[in-house]
């Protein structure tokens, strides 16, 4: 797929690692690096198919692809001076697959807690700072869907999420819950959270 994007019209040269297409890309690669606003653009014309086609390829919904796109050729501004220019495409390829990667596994983890603090103490997968950032925004959410609930509900989801977790006797002396109702509205709780954070 590369060698399709890349290929140069009307040329009966081999597909080569020489081949004049791979060469004007690695130009556009230098130039850019140099400032050069239109190569910047023509380069990303260039491969921005290809980008797009490996997003797809992890079945992502448009809006995530996209995010991903824009994520890969800020990535790729972010390090063009250390980018081997002939081997741009194969660059692109890694770091757009890493980036789906990413995204698909921010999706499943949604941490709920009733202490603020306890954000500022997650471990990160990767110490980068658009995955710093996205922890934050994530945490952010969490924490407003979490206020917006009626108070015993925050006061109940804040005594179950510690660590460790108070027991259920202890809760229902505390909130005056009945201890066989905990349980239910735990899920009650749980089920408004997941609709917010998803609205």
């Amino acid at each position: 797929m590369l060698q399709q994007l890349s290929a140069p019209s009307g040329t009966d040269e081999s597909m080569t690692d020489e081949a004049p297409a791979r060469s004007e890309a690695a130009n556009l690669v230098i130039q850019a690096a140099s400032g050069d606003q239109g190569a910047w653009s023509r380069l990303v014309d260039h491969y921005a198919r290809l980008v797009w086609a490996v997003t797809r390829s992890f079945r992502l919904g448009d809006s995530d692809a996209a995010d991903v796109s824009q994520m890969v050729w800020l990535r790729l501004l972010e390090h063009i001076h250390r980018v081997d220019p002939e081997r741009v495409g194969a660059w692109l390829v890694v770091t757009t697959r890493r980036e789906c990667l990413r995204v698909l596994a921010f999706r499943k983890r949604v941490l709920l807690t009733y202490e603020s603090s306890a954000f500022e103490a997650v471990p990160g997968d990767q110490p980068e700072l658009d995955a710093d950032m996205l922890a934050d925004e994530r945490a952010v959410d969490v924490r407003r869907a979490l206020e917006s609930l009626p108070d015993r509900w925050q006061q109940l989801m804040g005594m179950l999420m510690a660590d460790p977790p108070t027991p259920y006797a202890e809760i229902s002396a505390t909130i005056g819950i009945p201890i066989g109702s905990i349980g239910p509205i735990r899920g009650r709780c749980l089920d408004k959270l997941r609709l917010l954070l998803a609205s």
